[in-house]
């Protein structure tokens, strides 16, 4: 199976929410038990959160609270709970220890959630940590750990870090954080664009609404299939030798980017 290219957040307070997110297309669903529920709330979301697992099956990730919170064993006990088939994964916030993610790992398949300067500055020792799924950046917390804007520029030199130790530990590409403006679809497509450009291969989202443009982004254009198709028949028609298109030299890096984008569509 490919790897989701969008992970839609409900808060576990709003358990209805759910089965909706599911139907929203988004291609995986992440059930918040952290920033979306107040403190006051922690144990109510967690019962909640409890009975839709108890009569559903469909897996769903969880965002559970960070290592060094009051609420994380709760959390972490809920999800290995006997009986409950429905969890595709634990995503942990403020992942800064590989030993954190072992805790997790031992009870689901773990996305560390990189928040912190010191979640970056161990991030491909967390990276090849056993059950790893794969790499989140969460930009927002992020740049305010380090006190920075939450700009496109600042934030590149960390970005490229999650790509990089995602290849190195054989993940797949990381998923970038959120647009927090749910009402504008343009600025969705160019944020994952963006991402995209950079070798993430998936976006956070916290609106049903931000799905569809995050799917468009990350799909090959019309004109990247033609590219492809004309790369690769040149390539064969070639018959191995040294060939030109469009003026520049057919190499084994751009066949495999034409390979790519064509398996993209299968």
């Amino acid at each position: 199976m490919k790897p989701p290219r969008s992970y839609l957040f409900v808060p576990a307070t709003r358990p209805e929410r759910i089965a909706k997110a599911l139907a929203s297309g988004a291609d995986a669903v992440i059930v918040d038990l952290e920033d979306a529920v107040a403190p006051a709330d922690k144990e109510p979301a967690r019962r909640a959160l409890s009975g839709w697992l108890d009569t559903h099956a469909t897996p769903v990730y969880v965002r559970i609270n960070a290592a060094d919170s009051p609420w994380f064993a709760g959390d972490l006990a809920l999800c290995g709970r006997a009986g409950i088939a429905g969890i595709a994964g634990i995503v942990l916030p403020k992942a800064q220890w590989p030993e954190d993610v072992a805790t997790v790992a031992a009870v689901a398949p773990v996305l560390p959630l990189i928040e912190s300067a010191r979640g970056i500055d161990n991030v491909r020792a967390l990276a090849a940590a056993p059950r790893v799924q794969r790499l989140l950046f969460g930009a927002i917390d992020f740049a305010l750990d380090l006190g920075i804007a939450d700009e496109r520029e600042a934030l590149l030199p960390y970005r490229a870090q999650l790509v990089l130790a995602s290849k190195l530990a054989g993940l797949p590409a990381p998923v970038d954080g959120v647009t927090t403006a749910t009402d504008d679809d343009a600025l969705v497509a160019a944020d994952t664009h963006y991402a995209r450009r950079l070798g993430f291969g998936a976006r956070l989202c916290i609106h049903p609404r931000q799905v569809a443009p995050v799917h468009e982004a990350f799909a090959a254009t019309p004109a990247e299939v033609a590219w492809a198709r004309r790369v690769l028949a040149a390539a064969s028609a070639s018959g191995g030798g040294a060939v030109q298109l469009d003026g520049r030299m057919i190499d084994r890096p751009v066949i495999a980017a034409a390979e790519k984008i064509l398996a993209s569509l299968s």
